[in-house]
């Protein structure tokens, strides 16, 4: 199930810009709509922080959490740092992108999206990340400049508790669902299967996947 969160995709207008605690509020809602009581949930850049904040407000409710690209934080701020992390990615990413995002950028509207950007930047994500009450699976790609370099991601690593597995996408950047989707959907199979993240050796292009939580 791939929800749209309100203001987004074919989802209702809202009379203003949902913050990342509301968003998450209103999945909360929709999984009671639905009748899910626990569900693993994987969220893409906002979307991770917004399964996140699920995490914690509802732990009972999360069997585990996939993050892909988990931006915000120190390495995001200020503000026209990110912005120009952000201009560096959209130079790394596919074109077939845009005719994908920005129709929704543009029915979001540019003003809204600095504006839920902003709180982007100033959410703690490392420190909620290290604090996750759940199993959780963080998926870097190695070409994203929105994440930090690869020496604090290996700390962050060696700091989270045994339940938070790290993995890294190598060649992908920022949007890695659509860069690189048939990788990643075997780096979350074989994480929800319980075994060894390993690289798809089926998939084209030159990504691998390396644990980085492993001191070697």
């Amino acid at each position: 199930m791939v929800p749209d969160l309100p203001g987004y995709g074919r989802s209702e207008e809202w009379g203003h810009v949902l913050g990342i605690s509301s968003l998450a509020w209103a999945l909360l809602d929709t999984l009671d709509e639905l009748g899910l009581q626990r569900v693993t949930l994987v969220g893409n850049s906002m979307g991770a922080l917004v399964c996140l904040e699920v995490a914690h407000s509802a732990p009972e409710r999360v069997a585990g959490v996939v993050l892909t690209s988990p931006a915000g934080g120190i390495h995001n701020q200020p503000l026209t740092r990110a912005l120009a992390q952000l201009a560096r990615d959209v130079r790394r990413e596919s074109r077939e992108m845009i005719r994908v995002v920005l129709p929704d950028y543009l029915r979001f509207g540019p003003v809204n999206a600095l504006h839920l950007f902003s709180e982007l930047t100033r959410f703690p994500s490392l420190e909620r990340i290290l604090r996750t009450p759940v199993p959780t699976l963080v998926v870097l790609g190695s070409r994203d400049p929105l994440m930090p370099p690869l020496r604090r991601v290996k700390e962050t690593g060696r700091l989270a508790p045994p339940h938070v597995s790290i993995a890294m996408i190598d060649g992908a950047a920022h949007a890695m669902n659509f860069s690189h989707p048939g990788e990643l959907s075997h780096v979350i199979g074989s994480w929800l299967a319980g075994g060894a993240v390993t690289d798809d050796p089926d998939q084209p292009g030159i990504a691998h996947v390396l644990q980085l939580d492993d001191p070697d």
